[in-house]
């Protein structure tokens, strides 16, 4: 929704909102799941026991056909690949190594703001938008991006959380189930409940994160034992939140089969701490909206890449080449589920350290291991009726000029927002950021924006996209995964 729709939205009665809730979940649905989709789902399923070479013959042959199709059909590429080989390398692309375009190590590193400044420019010539499901994201570094997946992506992608996050785990698609997001699903100001709408469409109880004060707790849970709530998925810094308002204040949650932590990366006070809250297991995905990298836990407490959805390499912080095996490197990854947008070595801004060559897993399953994720720790928002806010991302749609942003918690009651300006930015852009981060926070917080020539980044080049001044015992710092 954009701001006049969501304003209407909070306007209705709740039972009208539940009728959009419902209507938008029907949308998502034909976007995601399809008659294909329980075909994919066993196939993804099958190919859980493939032989390592048998992944390496995929791989070779996919990304043959990625980087044929993005050097040939997307505008980015092709060009500089027609300057490379007719004037010597461009921009990195090293049109003599060997068979040029057909080598993924030919190809440069692709950066951010490249796809920030022009994301049309990256999808494969013919590929219609209106046609594709949009998506966007700030990233971690506050600067939105635009990205667009084809149908079959999109059914493919979602094929694989039915059969790598719920099936891994005895569940389906019909059990009713509660999510911790960042839609703002019911008003900001509002202070009863209902903190939540249900969409009949999925069987989702969409909960809100932002209203997750410990007063509010028993309604929260009340709400999920009324709609017979099976698993619970959100991000864990707000799943945390309500687990340990429960455990305090000694109420009794719904026993739950299952919580997926997504988004965010999960501590293990939080695993511990929604476990003893709702009696289930806790596991961590990976993810990000440019659809180049997944991930998922199995019931060993292994991280298992998803190698249909991109080719990861890990490349060391010296910037000579890859990381070491077994070693912590810069995350790069190519497209190879979305063909209509391919992201060709594109840099997902996190850390992190793949399992060793050889490396198996007691599940039996023979997917590659993602042994640690570094990501960025990004602290919570604390407000002054004792809410932790995280997931603050939305703030900084891709509709505002800005190239990056950081927020700055200096006291409780306290905001300081600093913007990297892009061409076309006015003041108007840093009063919409002020009231779009205040429908989260409250209007107890005060928010000044600032304008800022850069962002210093912290160790090993990091940047952090909330920074607390303030010392608090909120369990972990998150880190944002788009």
């Amino acid at each position: 929704m954009n701001d006049w729709q969501l304003a209407l939205y909070h306007r209705l009665p709740y039972p009208a909102r539940m009728l959009v809730a419902g209507a938008r979940g029907l949308w998502l649905n034909h976007w995601r799941y399809g008659p294909e989709t329980e075909r994919l789902v066993a196939e993804i399923l099958e190919r859980d026991r493939w032989s390592a070479e048998r992944w390496s013959e995929w791989r070779a042959t996919r990304l043959s056909e990625v980087l044929e199709r993005a050097a040939t059909a997307v505008p980015f590429y092709r060009a500089r690949w027609q300057q490379a080989t007719t004037a010597g390398p461009v921009g990195g692309y090293r049109g003599g190594y060997r068979g040029g375009y057909r080598e993924l190590e030919s190809w440069p590193v692709l950066g951010k703001e490249s796809v920030r400044r022009s994301p049309q420019d990256f999808l494969v010539l013919g590929s219609r938008p209106s046609r594709m499901f949009a998506e966007h994201t700030s990233g971690t570094s506050g600067t939105p991006i635009r990205v667009w997946w084809s149908r079959a992506a999109t059914r493919h992608w979602y094929a694989l959380h039915v059969a790598r996050v719920l099936a891994w785990n005895g569940l389906g698609r019909e059990h009713p189930w509660a999510i911790l997001g960042g839609q703002l699903v019911a008003p900001p100001r509002q202070s009863t409940p209902p903190f939540w709408v249900w969409n009949f469409a999925s069987r989702q109880l969409y909960l809100s994160s932002y209203h997750l004060a410990p007063a509010h707790a028993p309604a929260y849970l009340d709400a999920m034992r009324r709609h017979r709530v099976v698993y619970l998925w959100g991000y864990p810094s707000a799943m945390f939140a309500l687990a340990r308002s429960a455990l305090e204040l000694g109420l009794e949650a719904p026993r739950l089969s299952l919580a997926v932590a997504n988004a965010e990366p999960l501590s293990p006070l939080q695993r511990e701490t929604i476990t003893a809250a709702f009696g289930c297991p806790v596991r961590e995905t990976y993810g990000m909206a440019e659809m180049v990298c997944g991930a998922s836990e199995c019931a060993v407490g292994t991280l298992h890449l998803w190698p249909e959805v991109g080719a990861v390499e890990v490349l060391a912080d010296s910037g000579e080449g890859p990381a070491r095996d077994g070693e912590v490197g810069q995350l790069v990854a190519t497209s190879l589920l979305n063909s209509e947008m391919p992201l060709v070595r594109y840099a997902t801004g996190d850390r992190v350290r793949l399992g060793s060559r050889g490396d198996g897993c007691a599940c039996g399953r023979s997917l590659p291991i993602l042994r640690e994720v570094e990501g960025r720790s990004d602290d919570l928002v604390i407000t002054p009726d004792g809410r932790a806010v995280g997931r603050l991302d939305p703030v900084f749609k891709a509709d505002l000029p800005i190239r990056e942003a950081q927020i700055v918690q200096t006291r409780v009651d306290q905001l300081v927002v600093r913007v990297v300006p892009a061409l076309g930015y006015r003041d108007a852009d840093g009063q919409e950021i002020a009231e779009r981060l205040a429908a989260r926070v409250g209007a107890a917080v005060k928010i000044t924006v600032v304008l800022v020539d850069t962002i210093e980044r912290g160790a090993a080049g990091k940047f952090r996209a909330v920074v607390s001044e303030m010392e608090t015992d909120g369990g972990a710092a998150p880190s944002e995964r788009s």
